[in-house]
């Protein structure tokens, strides 16, 4: 059904191994080039967020930006309420009471400073208030399936717990940002530091500079919370995606995150499953043009599977079929899923490699007779 390709031994590292409970109550490492888990503790918690709330804010914009909703070089005033109550309020961009300051320069204080005030600022620039914001996060928190998850401010600041999260929800979170706008978090997240006011400030990312192929997301801190983390790393065609939340100290945080990383790259030897434009399979259509279609991933599929065994992944495609024409190519059309034994089922959308139009009054004809010897 599939050719494999080359095994790729993950780089080893001697330091690597699991965060330990004490250190990460709550951990989940996810490879979104495989869409395997990896390992998990506690996934499916909710938990307070704090400043990881400003992912979603992150998120969002690069969401408004590709729909051409909002501009990068829109230039936008600080509400004086909103400033004189956010001014010095925990982590800030240092917004002055009379800024005129781009969204662009926002998104890279929400991102790299965890700016506070311009998290506010943003937010009230573009719906008005901080509650038409925060509406848009959670329709799109919805619409990307964090189906455990509320938004009630844009920065993380306590709000009684009306902000919460859970880790699998956050791991969608990174991995929507990542494939959707490529370009935009390459640009805007993971920089060590930044400038503006005059003033500059580094990230505070457990991972940067210290863990090869480190770039991103959020870090967050509250006396509530604890200290938590979604961060990311890439090296070649694989990406890691982990949380870790709960923290007592940040240098727990630290340690955790990159034993977490390293031991996600040591642990597991990956093999290339299908190629961007394998054909995966043929799901069948009705009232269409043609009564199979092939489907692929339109991306390189992997699988991780721990060092030492042997690859046996049971394979299936999954769809509620048959689908009704017509359909464009791209079009999301099945789910192929991938099982390793110990390991959690891995989920990867598949599309349609061809259009298929609708069929006239005599194919169709046709293709129900077909039917009745298939």
């Amino acid at each position: 059904m599939f050719a494999r390709g080359d095994i790729v031994q993950a780089q080893a590292n001697a330091s690597a191994s699991l965060p330990s409970a004490e250190d990460a109550p709550i951990a989940l490492l996810v490879d979104i080039s495989s869409g395997q888990t990896l390992h998990s503790r506690g996934a499916a918690r909710r938990f307070i967020p704090a400043s990881i709330t400003k992912t979603m804010t992150i998120f969002l914009a690069f969401e408004l930006i590709e729909e051409g909703r909002l501009d990068p070089r829109q230039v936008v005033t600080v509400n004086p309420e909103s400033w004189r109550e956010w001014s010095m309020k925990g982590s800030t961009m240092f917004l002055p009471a009379d800024a005129r300051v781009t969204v662009g320069d926002l998104i890279f204080g929400i991102a790299n400073v965890s700016a506070n005030d311009g998290s506010i600022a943003l937010a009230e620039a573009y719906s008005g208030t901080v509650e038409g914001w925060t509406a848009e996060m959670n329709a799109k928190a919805r619409e990307i399936g964090m189906t455990d998850s509320n938004f009630a401010t844009p920065n993380g600041w306590p709000d009684e717990g009306r902000t919460f999260t859970t880790a699998a929800d956050l791991a969608k979170l990174a991995e929507a940002m990542i494939r959707r706008h490529p370009e935009k978090f390459a640009r805007y997240v993971g920089r060590p530091e930044f400038t503006y006011n005059g003033i500059t400030q580094r990230n505070h990312d457990p991972l940067l500079g210290r863990v090869r192929g480190a770039d991103g997301i959020k870090t967050g801190y509250t006396n509530e919370s604890g200290y938590g983390f979604l961060g990311t790393v890439q090296r070649g065609p694989q990406r890691l995606v982990l949380v870790v939340a709960g923290s007592p100290r940040g240098s727990l945080r630290a340690r955790a995150a990159r034993q977490y990383a390293e031991w996600g790259f040591a642990a597991f030897d990956q093999t290339l499953l299908f190629g961007a434009d394998n054909v995966i399979g043929r799901v069948q259509v009705q009232g269409g043009s043609t009564r199979r279609l092939e489907v692929i991933a339109g991306r390189e599929v992997f699988l991780n599977v721990p060092t030492g065994q042997t690859a046996n992944p049971q394979i299936r495609i999954v769809y509620d079929g048959p689908l009704r024409a017509p359909i464009n190519a791209g079009d999301r059309v099945a789910i192929l899923e991938i099982e390793m034994a110990g390991m959690d089922t891995a989920r990867i959308p598949l599309r349609a490699r061809y259009d298929v139009e609708g069929a006239g009054l005599f194919a169709r004809i046709l293709n129900g007779i077909a039917g009745w010897f298939a």
